[in-house]
């Protein structure tokens, strides 16, 4: 069975990339256009891992994670931040909120597979 991946952005760009990249590796990809979105996707359907941007409209990137963690089913579920944000300060408060790691955007989709291989298998 296909592991699902939750992928949270605002740019149609950005998902339709890392769709791309996750479906040709064999996962299924659920797409969610901000923060809120992201929350009640995760809500209607279990998920594998979480791929969320951080500057979103409505909820952002570190708002969802804290929402996902207060939530059982997802307080160990792996959470990547996608995002163009790279300064120390940004990723340590993602550690806070619960992000389990880091990529920064533009991203390479060999090195995004690695990486969810890696948290999710």
């Amino acid at each position: 069975m296909a592991k699902i991946v939750l992928t949270v952005d605002d740019s149609a760009s950005i998902r339709q990339m890392v769709s791309f990249t996750l479906k040709s590796a064999g996962y299924e990809v659920v797409e969610a256009v901000d923060g809120m979105d992201g929350l009640d996707k995760a809500k209607a359907r279990a998920c594998n891992l979480v791929l969320t941007d951080q500057n979103m409209p409505r909820m952002d990137g570190l708002s969802l994670i804290k929402s996902l963690r207060a939530m059982p089913n997802y307080r160990t579920v792996p959470i990547l931040m996608l995002t163009t944000e790279s300064s120390d300060t940004m990723k340590s408060q993602g550690r806070a909120a619960g992000a389990t790691g880091w990529l920064v955007k533009p991203f390479d989709p060999q090195k995004l597979i690695e990486v969810v291989k890696k948290v999710i298998g």
